[in-house]
């Protein structure tokens, strides 16, 4: 059974910092691009920050602009957002996605999600 679990999520100040981690179990990891997601009330699900298996490449969606650091730990099978300069348009649920793909096809699964809250 594939369970993404994330945690780390709450309140933050502006300006302050949070970390995201995302645990992993029943994939082999290490074969597994990696990604957060967000989505805020009333607006679609949006990529925030995407990791290469290996960890070699990573992408991030335009609105971070140099603020979270998106690392991983294919040991621990554990997955990681380092978030700082919190703005209040960070508010949203984070969601951790695994995906993959081979000769069988993709294989996407996803994490039930954790609220982050940027507010004075």
């Amino acid at each position: 059974q594939v369970q993404l679990v994330e945690s780390g999520g709450g309140l933050g100040q502006p300006g302050g910092s949070l970390r995201l981690s995302c645990a992993a179990s029943g994939i082999r990891f290490s074969n597994y691009g990696m990604s957060w997601y967000r989505q805020a009330p009333g607006k679609e699900r949006e990529l925030v920050a995407r990791i290469s298996s290996g960890g070699g490449r990573t992408h991030y969606g335009d609105f971070v602009e140099g603020r979270f650091t998106i690392s991983r730990g294919n040991a621990k099978n554990m997955v990681y957002l380092q978030m700082n300069s919190l703005k209040p348009e960070d508010t949203a649920v984070y969601y951790c996605n695994a995906q993959s793909r081979d000769y069988r096809g993709i294989f996407d699964y996803w994490g039930q999600g954790t609220q982050v809250t940027v507010s004075s």
